[in-house]
C-alpha cells in the first residue's frame, strides 16, 4: 500500500555553532617572536650597560692613576726649580767672589804701582777708586816734585788721562808743603792687550 503524505515538508533549521571563546583566542593568537625581541633586546642593553661601567671603572682607575704620577711630577718640578734658585744663588756667589778677587787685584795692582812710581819726598795720604777711575791726594815739598811724579805714573802701561787737579801750598806750625790731588783711568790688563798705539806712546815717552 502506498502512502503519499501530501503535507508540507518540514524544514529542518540549521543552528550556527560558534566556538568556545578561549578556543577561537588560541587561534588568533600571535606568534612569539615580538616578545623574543624584545627580551633579547633587554639582555643586549643590560649587556651594553654592563660594559660600559667596566669602561667607566677602568678610565677612573687610568685617571686615578694618572693623578697620583702628576702628584709625584709636582713633587719633582719642585725639587727642580729648587735646584735651579741654588744654581743660580751660587752662579751669583761665584761671580760676586771673582769679582771682589778682581778688585783686590786691581787695587794691590794700583798701589803698587803708585808706590813704586813715587819720587823722593812724595808721600801719598788717601787713594779712592771706582769705575776705572783713580783719585789720588797727597804731600810734596815742590811743584817739581809733584811734576815727576806726574811724568812716572804716565811712563806706567796701567795709568792713562792723568791729570793734576789741584795743588796748594800749606803752612803748618812751621812746616811747608804743597797739597795735591791727581786723577787718572785704570787700564784694565785686556785693555792693554788691545791698545798698541797706547804701549807705543808710553814707550816714546821714556
Amino acid at each position: 500500500m502506498i502512502r503519499i503524505n501530501l503535507l508540507r515538508p518540514e524544514k529542518k533549521e540549521f543552528k550556527k555553532v560558534t566556538a568556545a571563546p578561549g578556543i577561537e583566542k588560541e587561534a588568533k593568537a600571535p606568534p612569539p617572536y615580538p616578545a623574543l625581541i624584545i627580551l633579547l633586546a633587554i639582555v643586549a642593553i643590560a649587556a651594553l650597560a654592563i660594559t660600559q661601567n667596566n669602561s667607566i671603572k677602568r678610565e677612573q682607575n687610568l685617571l686615578d692613576e694618572a693623578n697620583k704620577e702628576k702628584k709625584s711630577l709636582q713633587h719633582v718640578l719642585i725639587k727642580l726649580k729648587q735646584l735651579e734658585q741654588q744654581k743660580d744663588l751660587f752662579k751669583r756667589k761665584i761671580g760676586l767672589i771673582r769679582d771682589l778677587q778682581l778688585r783686590q787685584d786691581v787695587a794691590v795692582t794700583i798701589m803698587d804701582e803708585l808706590s813704586r812710581h813715587l819720587p823722593d819726598w812724595v808721600w801719598l795720604t788717601e787713594v779712592t777708586y771706582k769705575d776705572q777711575t783713580i783719585d789720588i791726594k797727597g804731600r810734596a815739598f815742590t811743584n817739581n816734585q809733584i811734576a815727576d811724579y806726574i811724568r812716572r805714573l804716565d811712563i806706567s802701561p796701567h795709568f792713562d788721562s792723568i791729570n793734576l787737579s789741584k795743588s796748594q801750598l800749606k803752612n803748618v806750625r812751621n812746616d811747608q808743603y804743597f797739597e795735591f790731588s791727581l786723577n787718572a783711568r785704570y787700564v784694565l790688563p785686556f785693555q792693554e792687550e788691545t791698545s798698541p798705539n797706547k804701549s807705543s806712546t808710553k814707550k816714546e815717552k821714556k
